[in-house]
């Protein structure tokens, strides 16, 4: 058996190696280059341009990943975002959502909710069973999404879509919605508007 060329291996190996950075460097760049176009609406700091646009800085990865996926198949609605994503790949939205679920929450600073209004939240709460999804401090997890702290306009917008099914990618979420009181989603809107978890800073998959 011939020795092995031990320069030449490792010349081999830093080649290798240095392929690799290029091309993770190159992949990184294009996410970079499609998600400045996501901040055109969403913020390039994760505050939304406009009151009833999602924020998606620190939104849980695996929920952002299906919303794009729903919005690429048309399963959720939304004219903006289907032209978005039209020409995305599936590795794409997964690169984005992993993107934007490791930035940090923002603080849009909403207004807390009065005792009065938290008290109606949480007895919808007791009612509906919220937190079995969304758990206890409604940060989401995984592939249900975080709403403590979300848009308080987007939120109502959300759950009236939800109640009249234009959004038709969850059943399960109108037929919720449907079977709530409006004055206690009114209510839980607002609360979870106002309800800021202080040190989260991004969701990946868990």
């Amino acid at each position: 058996m011939p020795p092995l060329n031990i320069p030449r291996l490792s010349i081999m190996l830093m080649t290798l190696v240095a392929a690799f950075v290029q091309a993770s460097a190159a992949q990184a760049e294009a996410i970079e280059e499609k998600a400045a176009i996501c901040s055109t609406c969403h913020g390039e700091k994760g505050v939304p341009i406009d009151k009833v646009t999602p924020i998606i800085w620190g939104q849980m990865e695996g929920y952002i990943y299906l919303q794009l996926r729903d919005f690429k198949s048309g399963a959720r609605a939304n004219d903006l975002m289907q032209a978005v994503v039209a020409d995305l790949t599936k590795d794409d939205l997964k690169a984005l959502a992993a993107y934007f679920a490791a930035k940090p929450w923002p603080d849009l600073q909403q207004p807390s909710a009065s005792k009065d209004v938290a008290a109606a939240a949480l007895a919808l709460n007791t009612s509906v069973g919220c937190t079995g999804c969304h758990l206890g401090d409604y940060q989401g997890d995984s592939t249900v999404p975080r709403l403590a702290g979300q848009q308080h306009e987007y939120m109502d917008k959300t759950i009236n879509e939800f109640r009249d099914r234009t959004r038709a990618n969850n059943p399960g979420m109108s037929d919720l919605m449907i079977a709530s009181p409006p004055d206690g989603l009114k209510a839980m809107s607002a609360y979870l508007a106002g309800l800021q978890i202080l040190g989260s800073t991004g969701h990946g998959s868990r």
